[in-house]
C-alpha cells in the first residue's frame, strides 16, 4: 500500500517501539495531498467515518473500518505510531498537533457515548487507539477452534 499499510507497532508482551518513518524523508508539502499533514476542506471534527460506532464487542469490525479510512485520508500513520510527534520548536509541529487532534475527533466521534467518556483526555491519537486496542481486541481462538474442527 502506498500510504498506510501494516503498523510498525512491535507488540512484544504489551511493549511498543516508537519507530518514525518518516525521520529521513525530505518534509511533505502542506499542500500535498498525500502528506499525512494534509487536512482537505471537506475534512471536520464529525465526519462519520464508519457505519456502526464501537460499542465493545465489534472492535475488530470497527477497527478494520477506521483503518480502511484512515489510510485514505493518510492518516494512520497518527494511530499506528509511524510519525511520531515533532518537538515544539519543530516547523511540522503546528500542522502535526492540527492533525492529530482530528484524528482524536474522528476517533471519538465513532465510538459509543459510554467509551468517549474513558478515553477523551488520552493526550494524542496513537495512545488513544493503543487503549481501544488493548481493552477491546478479541483474538480470533474460538474460531480458529472452529475452522480446524471442519
Amino acid at each position: 500500500m502506498a500510504h498506510g499499510g501494516a503498523s510498525n507497532n512491535n507488540n512484544n508482551g504489551g511493549n511498543r517501539t516508537n519507530t518514525n518513518r518518516f525521520a529521513n524523508l525530505d518534509r511533505f508539502s502542506l499542500d500535498d495531498s498525500n502528506s499525512p499533514h494534509y487536512l482537505s476542506n471537506g475534512d471536520h471534527p464529525s465526519f462519520a467515518l464508519v457505519s456502526q460506532p464501537l460499542i465493545g464487542n465489534n472492535y475488530n469490525s470497527w477497527s478494520r473500518a477506521m483503518k480502511m479510512f484512515l489510510i485514505a485520508k493518510s492518516k494512520l500513520y497518527f494511530v499506528d505510531g509511524s510519525l511520531s510527534r515533532p518537538a515544539l520548536d519543530d516547523d511540522c509541529y503546528s500542522s502535526w498537533f492540527r492533525c492529530n487532534s482530528m484524528v482524536m475527533s474522528w476517533i471519538l466521534h465513532a465510538i459509543s457515548h459510554e467509551i468517549v467518556d474513558s478515553v477523551m483526555y488520552i493526550a494524542n491519537t496513537e495512545d488513544m487507539w493503543n487503549d481501544l486496542h488493548d481493552r477491546f481486541h478479541q483474538k480470533n481462538g474460538p474460531r480458529v477452534f472452529k475452522i480446524k474442527q471442519l
